[in-house]
């Protein structure tokens, strides 16, 4: 199983953890490289040049690899920026607005109890269903996850009217394709790094 509960799929590329050793597909894991002055560098995008070296997407990981791991796996002295962990949750975080975005303005995306309750009720086949975390758990429990679909509250409802073009957002859902599969794997990870300060709720949890 993924962290975020979905079974691998056995062609997913798949990659070593430097700080627990645990093989597993890359969308788990975050992407760490060495810049030319020997820092260690976040690659969200995992595009940058250079050997890749691979954390499982949670604070208490990114903590032990500071201590001594990415040395270890990069053979060779590095410096670790204080702030690394908030470097990768800020990326993170921004990465699955600019997602959620893109899927809005392909048409796939609909935000506002009831424009997401319409959806929800009309057969459209939702993929996320997405609630601030800071929204009210009232309003929230009166929309449900479909079945198969996948459900996250990593993101403020700032940060969700950032990506539906608002001041604030505090329910959104995502048609199903290959924008919103890229939305949840990126949230996942978002959800790792906050949820181990006591942040959101997990993605993929049942409602």
């Amino acid at each position: 199983m993924t962290r975020g509960g979905q079974a691998k799929d056995r062609d997913e590329t798949e990659r070593k953890c430097i700080v627990t050793g645990e093989v597993q597909p890359k969308a788990g894991l975050i992407r760490f490289v060495m810049g030319p002055d020997n820092q260690v560098v976040p690659d969200v995008l995992g595009k940058l040049p250079g050997r890749g070296m691979y954390v499982t997407a949670d604070r208490a990981a990114l903590a032990a690899a500071g201590k001594g791991q990415f040395s270890r796996a990069a053979k060779a002295p590095v410096t670790v920026p204080d702030d690394l962990a908030d470097e990768v949750e800020r990326q993170l975080a921004r990465r699955v607005v600019d997602l959620i975005a893109l899927t809005r303005k392909a048409g796939r995306a609909v935000c506002g109890f009831e424009k997401v309750k319409g959806w929800l009720a009309g057969g459209e086949r939702v993929r996320v269903l997405v609630q601030a975390s800071d929204g009210s758990e009232r309003g929230k429990t009166k929309l449900w996850t479909p079945e198969g679909a996948r459900y996250f509250d990593c993101l403020t409802a700032q940060e969700l009217g950032l990506a539906f073009g608002r001041q604030s957002v505090i329910h959104g859902a995502l048609a199903a394709g290959g924008l919103s599969d890229r939305v949840v794997e990126e949230a996942t990870k978002l959800r790792g790094l906050r949820e181990s300060i006591g942040g959101n709720a997990a993605l993929g949890k049942e409602k």
